[in-house]
């Protein structure tokens, strides 16, 4: 039988609620029809934003979220959404759609939002088409609490207490969509654009986000840390508290945008070769993480990773511009394994946002008029944010083995564990194997007759199940009962193609 052993003797970093965070930007129908309906719609909203959507997000405890993107972020100009909304310009989408843009969610909305949420906020800034000037007047529009321009527009504009913003982005893909910038480039535009981004009283300190490297571009990395570290003071640890990475999971074929394959059918290779992409997110965090230990040993820069998950083709008969797709049990498999990654390396990685909220790529929540539905994703970090806030614990997977075929194969069980302040102890598994359950024998280095299993709770299905409109429950989250308490610990039965959570306490 295979072992987990848990070392609940020592805690190790504290795994930053922001690593679950989300990310919206105005693409297709996540802001539109997803979070936002406008205040005259007939479904129910307050303010504009969808009940059912902001009710579902505070039950999953949405951390933080980012806006308004992604490519957009690099083509958005603030000031064209404020004031009244009859007065605010309209623009082509040209990202995303080639639709009109009416800029009816701006930046009150967002802040609208992130209060209904009770979440944190992360808004990413244009440095690729936009001035230092114009990012300095948005951050002292959003928090100056004083006499000055862009705050006496902001109280004429109906708001009259500034807002806080806990991250900003300067620049989003600088590399490519952002402005196509070599890293050299990019990093002294980032010192320069910074500067200004000021703290203004009244706010609290502003974690500044500068723009990392597209998946596996090391030279990305190291270049824009020695840049941003030359000529700076040990203390001001390059300027920057957060460095950003995106990486997306390609089913099919690794480099061939034109052809990512069906987010529903797909083969058993297909659905373990995406496993294996997805687990590409370990070799990525070491990689980048150890060249940013040259120059930042004591870690006080967080690698972001704002933007992951899986990028499938579009459903067919949508706008292709629109990038939305279906969630199934493979995409919740995706997401429990770069979670527990993630929850792994929390000493590093301190904030993670995935690929986008709702109707777009592997989003928690799809809309169809006044209809909503969770996908299998919302009910993985549903069941994983007990994690949030709690410190990681050592453990070790002996005897599970693993699946997939060759450059394929991957372990069959990954896991992570945590401590909250209440000494609950949370274990996610997720069982990678289509065709066998797999038994584990958990133990504790510590006390482990002591413990029991207080909740217990999993999603398992076909590697293609999914949720509908016409079909809502097909996968849900389920009490789990498949453990008996023996001498050693505690023995478990993972099902296959499955994710589950347990939590354990004295």
């Amino acid at each position: 039988m295979a072992k987990l052993i848990i070392n609940n003797e020592a805690k190790k970093s504290t795994i930053a609620p922001e690593i679950y965070g989300h990310f919206s930007e105005h693409l297709g129908r996540c802001i539109y029809e997803g979070l936002y309906v406008g205040e005259n719609s007939d479904i129910p909203n307050v303010n504009g934003m969808r009940t059912d959507v902001v009710e579902a997000l505070k039950e999953m405890k949405i951390p933080v979220l980012r806006w308004p993107g992604g490519c957009f972020a690099d083509e958005y100009h603030w000031m064209d959404g404020i004031g009244p909304k009859e007065n605010r310009k309209k623009m082509i989408n040209t990202h995303w759609g080639g639709v009109v843009e009416d800029n009816s969610f701006g930046t009150h909305e967002f802040f609208e939002l992130c209060r209904q949420l009770g979440c944190k906020t992360y808004v990413n800034g244009n440095l690729g088409s936009g001035t230092v000037r114009e990012m300095s007047e948005w951050v002292e529009y959003i928090t100056f609490n004083g006499v000055s321009p862009m705050a006496d527009l902001r109280k004429a504009n109906g708001h009259e207490e500034p807002w806080t913003i806990d991250y900003f982005g300067v620049g989003n893909e600088n590399w490519g969509c952002g402005g196509n910038m070599r890293p050299e480039h990019y990093a002294d535009e980032y010192r320069r654009y910074q500067t200004y981004v000021r703290n203004y009283a009244g706010n609290q300190p502003i974690q500044k986000v500068c723009c990392g490297p597209n998946v596996d571009d090391y030279e990305w990395t190291k270049k824009v840390m020695e840049t941003c570290f030359d000529h700076c003071e040990p203390r001001f640890h390059g300027l920057m508290d957060g460095l950003s990475l995106h990486y997306y999971t390609l089913p099919e074929t690794e480099d061939n945008w034109d052809i990512k394959g069906s987010a529903t059918d797909f083969t058993e290779d297909i659905f373990y070769q995406t496993l294996k992409r997805s687990f590409f997110m370990e070799e990525l965090i070491n990689r980048h993480g150890a060249i940013m230990d040259q120059y930042d040993p004591d870690k006080n820069i967080g690698l972001i990773v704002d933007e992951w998950g899986i990028w499938s083709d579009v459903e067919p008969g949508t706008n292709p511009g629109f990038l939305y797709q279906q969630n199934t049990m493979r995409d919740a498999l995706v997401a429990g394994i770069t979670l527990n990654i993630f929850n792994k390396h929390s000493d590093r990685v301190k904030m993670a946002c995935i690929a986008q909220l709702i109707n777009v790529l592997q989003s928690v929540m799809l809309t169809d008029g006044e209809k909503m539905i969770k996908t299998p994703t919302y009910y993985v970090f549903h069941m994983m944010r007990h994690h949030q806030g709690a410190s990681l614990l050592g453990s070790e997977l002996v005897g599970c083995g693993t699946v997939g075929k060759d450059k394929n194969e991957l372990p069959k069980v990954i896991e992570s564990v945590s401590e909250d302040a209440d000494g609950v102890i949370t274990v996610t598994l997720t069982n990678n194997s289509l065709e066998a359950s797999e038994e584990i024998e958990i133990s504790l280095t510590a006390d482990s007759a002591s413990y029991n299993v207080k909740e217990a709770r999993f999603i398992a299905g076909a590697m293609n199940a999914h949720n509908t409109f016409d079909q809502p429950e097909v996968v849900e989250e389920k009490d789990f009962d498949a453990f008996e308490k023996d001498a050693d610990g505690i023995k478990v039965t993972i099902p296959a193609c499955s994710v589950v959570t347990l939590r354990l306490a004295k």
